[in-house]
This record gives C-alpha cells, sequence and structure tokens, in this order.
C-alpha cells in the first residue's frame, strides 16, 4: 500500500536517558527515511512542549523513537493513549511486560520457548540478607558461568558475563548501578542472534536473524553503537532448520507479550540448535549500526516503505 504523502507524523527522539545519543540517531534515521517516502515529519525531543504541540497539531501518527525507560517502559505510550493519539509500537502494558526482564522471561518461558534458569534480587534483599550470605547461595545453586543484568533496561548496560565466582559481587555492584532489581541468570554459550519481528497487518513476519560477533566478547553498549566494533552476519550462519526454529520462537515471544508492529527478539542458539530467549524490545534501534534496519535490508524491505506501512498499520489500529 502506498503511503499518502500528506500524512503528519511526529517523531519523539532524545530524552534524558543514559540512551539519549542513539534515540536522537534512530529518531534522525526514522525521519529521514519517512520524508524520503513524502511524509510530513517533525521531530520532537521529549519535553515539557511535547504535549502542547501533539494536541495542537493531532499528528496522524506519533513514532516513539526515544530508548530508555520513559521510551520503553509504556510510560510515553501510556500518555500517547490517554491524549488518543495513534503511534507507531507496542500498547503500554505490554511494552511494561517486556520492559521487565523475569516478567517478560516467565511469559515467554509460558509459550514453549527455552529460557535460562535464574534468579532476580532486589538491592534491599541483597543488602538486608547480607551480601557474603546471598553470593554463596548464588553460587551454590547457580555455578559459573552467569549472566548478571538489570532487570529493566536497554542497550546491554550494566551487564556483565561471570566466568570466576570471585567476579560476581563487582558484577551485582554493577548492575545495580542500573536498576534496584538484578537477574543472575544462567549463561548459554553459542551463536547471539537478534530476529527483527514486523507486523503491517497481516500478522508478525521474523525478519532475517543477525548473527552478532563481538570484538571482544560481550555485545555491549559501545559495541552496539560503534562501527567497527561487531561484525554481523545476515542471514546468520545457522542451518536452515535452526533458522526456522529460531524465527519461531522469536514471533513465540512476540505474541506471548502481546507485542504489536514492530520489535526485536535476542537469542542464543547453543551447541545443540536450541534456541534461547533472552530479552525482547519493543524499540529496537534503527540507528546506522543497528540490527533491524539491517534485517529489513537482507529480507528484501525497502526501509522508507516499511516504516510507512508500519505508521500507516498504527493508525489503523488506532481508528475509532
Amino acid at each position: 500500500m502506498a503511503a499518502p504523502a500528506h500524512r503528519h507524523v511526529v517523531v519523539v527522539a532524545g530524552g534524558i536517558s543514559h540512551e539519549r545519543d542513539v534515540s536522537l540517531r534512530s529518531g534522525r534515521r526514522v525521519a529521514d527515511s519517512l520524508t524520503g517516502y513524502g511524509w510530513q515529519v517533525e521531530l520532537r525531543d521529549a519535553d515539557a512542549s511535547l504535549l502542547p504541540a501533539l494536541t495542537a497539531s493531532r499528528p496522524d501518527v506519533v513514532w516513539p523513537a526515544l530508548h530508555g525507560a520513559s521510551g520503553e517502559d509504556g510510560a510515553l505510550r501510556g500518555i500517547l493513549e490517554a491524549v488518543d493519539v495513534p503511534f507507531v509500537g507496542s500498547r503500554s502494558t505490554s511494552a511494561r511486560l517486556a520492559w521487565d526482564k523475569p516478567t517478560a522471561s516467565a511469559l515467554v518461558a509460558r509459550a514453549g520457548v527455552r529460557t535460562p534458569r535464574s534468579i532476580t534480587l532486589s538491592h534491599d534483599v541483597f543488602r538486608e540478607l547480607g551480601a557474603v550470605g546471598v553470593l554463596e547461595a548464588i553460587a551454590t545453586e547457580h555455578p559459573v558461568p552467569l549472566a548478571v543484568k538489570p532487570a529493566r533496561g536497554g542497550s546491554a548496560q550494566g551487564v556483565t558475563l561471570v566466568d570466576d565466582v570471585n567476579d560476581l559481587p563487582r558484577a551485582m555492584v554493577t548492575a545495580y548501578t542500573y536498576c534496584d532489581d538484578v537477574v543472575v541468570e544462567q549463561l548459554i554459550r553459542g551463536v547471539e542472534v537478534a530476529v527483527g519481528i514486523i507486523d503491517t497487518g497481516d500478522g508478525p513476519v521474523a525478519l532475517a536473524a543477525v548473527e552478532i560477533v563481538p570484538r571482544h566478547g560481550i555485545y555491549g553498549f559501545e559495541a552496539r553503537y560503534n562501527a567497527g566494533e561487531t561484525t554481523f552476519y545476515t542471514p546468520a550462519r545457522i542451518s536452515d532448520e535452526q533458522s526456522a526454529e529460531v524465527s519461531r520462537a522469536a514471533v513465540a515471544a512476540h505474541q506471548a507479550l502481546g507485542l504489536r508492529h514492530l520489535s526485536r527478539v535476542d537469542l542464543i542458539v547453543d551447541g545443540a540448535g536450541t534456541p534461547w530467549f533472552l530479552e525482547a524490545n519493543v524499540l529496537p534501534g534503527l540507528t546506522e549500526t543497528s540490527l533491524v534496519p539491517q534485517a529489513l535490508t537482507a529480507s528484501g524491505f525497502d526501509l522508507g516503505w516499511t516504516y510507512a506501512e508500519l505508521a500507516e498499520q498504527a493508525i489503523r489500529d488506532d481508528a475509532h
């Protein structure tokens, strides 16, 4: 379907999170793609002028490109729902489910997708029960290797891979810097892949899986957004059977969390070819080094057309 040239979209990017610069880059890329496709595009920051501007201009649709908590935890989406403005992406309730990693893993596991064994600890419990005793209990029930990460957050900030139990205390402190709840989970080794999901009205479709090979062992913040820090293979270097399983698992996770329009599901394919769910992102990065644009291009989609179709679907979904 061709997008009407008169459509007015507001792309919201920036904000005050640690991921502000990434958000601005994603927002500009979306804005450029839609402008090139004939849309009237307005790029706005998430500040006190946003709601009055939306109320005054009543755009056809909003494209949230706001990374970090306010853009991905459902807060901004809830406000957009309250002011009755159509927007691209998952609704506030689903965004909250995906943003909380322990909740997301539990829901995805119920859908039949493998998830790593894990424990979630609040900072209060960690402090009140005594760090030494808690760490000993973790080491007994969850032997290394482990992944330690904030229970809520994006761009792998605060994530540490622990191969030596003596490194666990520092990993916990690092994760608590970003969130009051920390997930300690079994580290699954294998091929790390990211699967973009798009839905323009005919149901969720898995894009080509992108294999992620960071230069320094972990796909952290620097590796995600600095060119040359990570090698990507699209499609991933896995068998056709494994690729089909990865796609099935990604779509199942997307549906289990009630996501819509656009998401990215991160998984690990172990040595036996089994995909393990790591997390789902309701607002995947759309920068020049991001995975979903790579997958769209590799899957034969034009970025401008795809973004316009997603925006049109948001308008249809929110029509009254």
